[in-house]
């Protein structure tokens, strides 16, 4: 008995053993089902939480502290977790990090500090992680970068400093990075960049300066060492010019966008060296044209966007390069014919945007629309949506829909004008089209009531038309120069027009101008810089508001939010919303999770506990990411009902009686429809015992007279015989009963004294 009681003991202590070391080192509310984890985060801590003084606290690999309260890191925080890997100090208040606060970290690969409120990383503080690979420091209130804040991180392979307010870039700041390859600038007040800012990153892969203060890029050093260069950003900045050769060193560029900037022009050597680019990105921006070889360096482009500029004039040739072109956009811009050769030589172009610009279709929209129906009928072009801007006889109307000879009608010198005046947009108008301008200007002053009433007007503009229609006729048709212009054809309509259409400048010209104008142009004028977003933390931060909760119940709950007004402008990313919701207070979490589309701002909880405590938390779900921690600042709590007594009803007790009564019902049946059968075989088995018998007597008796057939049994009209009837024994039927008798001997005779009755 000792001896298992020994045993029991020792038994005991080993097991405590075991367990001690993972309790131990788990601080007060927080999780650490991972021996090697310890996972903090959203507990609402002020401070980094002590370690016990254990021997295994070293061991721990994972410390996660996002969403707390933390303010400041002090050089003692992290002495006990020599061996961490990964630190997760996100969605904190930081503002001050002790020199000596990572001292102890020399195996830390992953250090996460962003969302907090760092002004400054001090030099000497992230020296001695030797080993670190990844670093966070996005969305604080950085301004400025000391040159070596980074320096002996050999190892770091992906440096975010994306959402801070840095203006300058040293020469020296990332001197110390040499095998980094993904770098995060975008969101900041980046106004000027040394020219050797990056020359040590040549192994630099990724590089996003958007949403910064660039206003040119005119220095041919400042990414001339990004030799590894794969994708370069610089959207959303106010970059007016493109100086030659910027980028003529990135020989492995597959991805260049300048979205969103104000480039009025590109000079022809702008994007030399780009051979390797796949997609290129130039809209939002004030282009006028595309000119002849500008895009020719691009000799592997697949996806080029020129949407939202002011393009009229694109040359016929500018394509003419590009073999591997598959996307072109030229949506909402200014033009108003094409060549009908200009994607001659794209055999592998499928998809077009060219709706949103001023379309004139005439006989110079022939040929681009017959190169449409062919590359439709053939299945290689999707459809193209070139919509009539002018004539009025054809506004409105599609490209598709409208004949050749419809085109031929509208414009009588095509077949004699030179070809490369096809492309040349606004440049040379015809007389009829300044016709159709000067009627849709006289209906514009008509509404309007500029001069006398209405009738008045309408006959000054009908004057004005026909007096213009008769000396425009009497002058010369227009003719060509040597470069094929119309040079004196426009001198001769700019005098005529400056002397009898003075009186209506400048009113219809303005008119005019924002009538041409599309309504995309006229709202990027409202808002020439655009938020950008990039993940789902920063639209959490920037976007979401006022989360509530109305209209609780015992088992649902309506969750309302609202965003910013120029959440509309997220171009290019799927957004959706997600709500948590989860008992409060519940040691065992469960959290669900409901998405809504991301023009929904209210959701219907369901399936809730009566008399519960829960907590509703709403983030935002940006090309399938969410952010790694909850959004604090978006959660609210609330209460669910008991319900009414009138209204307690008990699903399972209500399903168990209708089970019940079914099963009475369907056993009351069959045994009813059992009943039936057996009282039927019975029946038939009586039937066959004695059947023979009854034939036998009924067959046997006389044929009777019609005097007796009204006392005559009908069984004996099948036998005739003249006899006369026998006594009146003769007459009676006996009954079936009367043969069923339990002895075989008496049944056997009375078979017989029936045979033999009569």
């Amino acid at each position: 008995m000792a001896y298992l009681l020994y045993s029991f003991l020792l038994l005991g202590s080993g097991a405590l053993l075991f367990f001690a070391p993972v309790c131990a080192i788990c601080p007060e509310t927080c999780d650490c089902q991972h021996a090697q984890h310890i996972l903090c985060a959203n507990r609402g801590l002020r401070a980094v939480p002590k370690a016990p003084q254990v021997e295994r606290a070293g061991d721990v690999r994972v410390l996660g502290l996002a969403g707390n309260f933390i303010h400041n890191l002090s050089a003692f925080d992290f002495m006990r977790y020599g061996n961490l890997m990964r630190l997760n100090l996100q969605f904190n208040q930081i503002r001050n990090i002790h020199p000596k606060a990572f001292e102890k970290l020399s195996k830390l690969e992953e250090l996460y500090l962003g969302n907090n409120l760092i002004s400054a990383i001090q030099p000497g503080t992230l020296q001695s992680l030797k080993k670190l690979t990844i670093l966070y420091s996005n969305n604080n209130e950085i301004k400025d970068i000391a040159s070596e804040s980074f320096s002996h991180l050999n190892g770091l392979v992906k440096l975010r400093l994306d959402g801070n307010s840095i203006e300058f870039l040293k020469e020296s700041v990332f001197k110390g990075l040499p095998n980094l390859m993904f770098l995060h600038l975008e969101s900041n007040q980046l106004g000027h960049i040394d020219r050797n800012a990056f020359s040590r990153l040549s192994k630099l892969q990724f590089l996003n300066l958007s949403d910064n203060k660039q206003t040119e890029l005119r220095d041919i050093f400042m990414f001339s060492h990004l030799k590894s260069l794969t994708a370069l950003l610089i959207t959303g900045n106010q970059i007016r010019h493109i100086g030659n050769n910027v980028f003529q060193n990135l020989k492995k560029l597959t991805k260049l966008s300048l979205s969103h900037n104000k480039i009025l022009k590109l000079d022809n050597d702008a994007l030399k060296g780009l051979a390797r680019v796949k997609e290129f990105e130039i809209d939002k921006n004030e282009l006028t044209e595309i000119l002849a070889g500008l895009l020719d360096p691009l000799e592997r482009i697949e996806h080029l966007d020129f949407s939202d500029n002011h393009i009229s004039r694109v040359d016929p040739r500018a394509f003419g390069h590009l073999s591997h072109l598959k996307t072109l956009k030229l949506k909402n811009n200014r033009l108003m014919n094409l060549s009908g050769g200009i994607f001659a030589t794209n055999g592998v172009l499928f998809h077009v945007e060219l709706n949103g610009n001023n379309w004139t279709c005439d006989c110079r929209m022939e040929k681009l629309k017959n190169w449409m129906t062919h590359a439709h009928s053939q299945g290689k072009l999707l459809t193209v949506f070139v919509r009539c801007y002018h004539p009025p006889v054809l506004a409105g109307k599609y490209l598709d829909y409208v004949s050749n000879s419809q085109l031929r009608n509208m414009s009588g010198y095509c077949e004699s004008e030179p070809q490369p005046m096809e492309s040349r947009g606004a440049v040379a108008e015809t007389s009829i089209l300044k016709e159709e301008r000067d009627k849709r200007e006289g209906e514009i002053h008509k509404r309007v009531g500029v001069q006398g009433d209405e009738g008045e007007q309408g006959v000054v503009t009908t004057f004005e038309r026909k007096k213009r229609r008769k000396l425009v006729s009497s002058r010369p048709r227009p003719t060509a120069g040597k470069n094929g212009s119309l040079s004196d054809f426009s001198t001769t309509m700019s005098t005529f027009l400056t002397g009898h259409v003075h009186n209506h400048t400048n009113f219809a010209s303005a008119q005019h101008e924002q009538f041409n104008l599309p309504l995309q142009d006229r709202a990027k004028h409202h808002n020439s810089r655009i938020t950008m977003i990039t993940d789902a933390c920063q639209f959490n931060h920037h976007f979401i508001l006022n989360v509530s909760v109305e209209d609780v119940t015992s088992s649902t709950a309506i969750v309302h939010w609202s965003t910013t007004p120029d959440v509309g402008l997220v171009h290019g990313k799927e957004l959706l919303f997600r709500v948590l919701f989860d008992r409060f207070g519940h040691s065992f979490r469960f959290p669900r999770y409901v998405y809504t589309d991301g023009s929904d701002r209210v959701v219907t909880l369901q399936e809730l506990r009566p008399d519960s405590t829960y907590i509703t938390c709403v983030e935002s779900v940006v090309d399938g990411a969410v952010c790694q921690v909850a959004p604090r600042d978006h959660c609210t709590g609330f209460v669910t009902l008991l319900p009414l007594v009138t209204s307690e009803v008990n699903l399972q007790l209500i399903t168990v009686a209708a089970l019940t009564a079914n099963a009475l019902l369907l056993l009351l049946v069959g045994v009813f429809w059992l009943g039936r059968v057996l009282k039927r075989r019975i029946r038939s088995r009586k039937s066959s015992a004695h059947g023979h018998v009854r034939h036998m007597y009924s067959t046997r008796h006389p044929f009777r007279s019609t005097v007796a057939t009204t006392c005559v049994s009908s069984e004996f009209s099948g036998y005739q015989s003249g006899r006369q009837l026998a006594e009146e024994g003769d007459l009676i039927q006996f009954p079936g009963e009367r043969f069923f008798d339990n002895s075989p001997a008496r049944r056997d005779d009375d078979v017989i004294m029936l045979r033999y009755s009569d």
